[in-house]
């Protein structure tokens, strides 16, 4: 029986193991036939969403990862945009509305309230934290 999953990511992707432990277990559920609905990044999970981010050549570009699944399974990726704003984490608009000239979120990653976290829980069968 195949299930519908919403992943809620709270941890950095660089740093501890935390994002990329439910990178690979959102991996899984696309192996195994599930589907993956939903990903929402909050709290230090926001930096997730970083297109900044520079690891070096040998080590795992967890952004771009996330970017790639996100459009290979048309998954909805949303970042608090508070959570975001707090960490330096700005799209074009955010970026335009504070007089930045610069911003690092790139889409499929779209900035959105906890609204968003509400229904993906209540529309998941099963809603996981990391």
């Amino acid at each position: 029986m195949s299930l519908n999953f919403a992943l809620l990511v709270t941890g950095p992707a660089y740093g501890t193991q935390t994002a990329s432990t439910a990178y690979r277990f959102a991996l899984s559920l696309v192996e195994q036939g599930h589907r993956l609905s939903h990903l929402f990044f909050y709290q230090e999970g926001v930096c997730n969403a970083n297109g900044l981010h520079a690891p070096a050549s040998d080590e795992t570009d967890l952004v771009a990862l996330w970017r790639e699944l996100a459009i290979q399974q048309g998954i909805r990726i949303d970042v608090c945009v508070a959570a975001a704003m707090r960490r330096g984490v700005l799209d074009e608009q955010e970026a335009k509305g504070m007089g930045r000239e610069h911003f690092n979120l790139e889409a499929p990653f779209c900035l959105s309230g906890l609204g968003q976290l509400a229904e993906a829980a209540l529309t998941a069968d099963r809603f996981v934290q990391f």
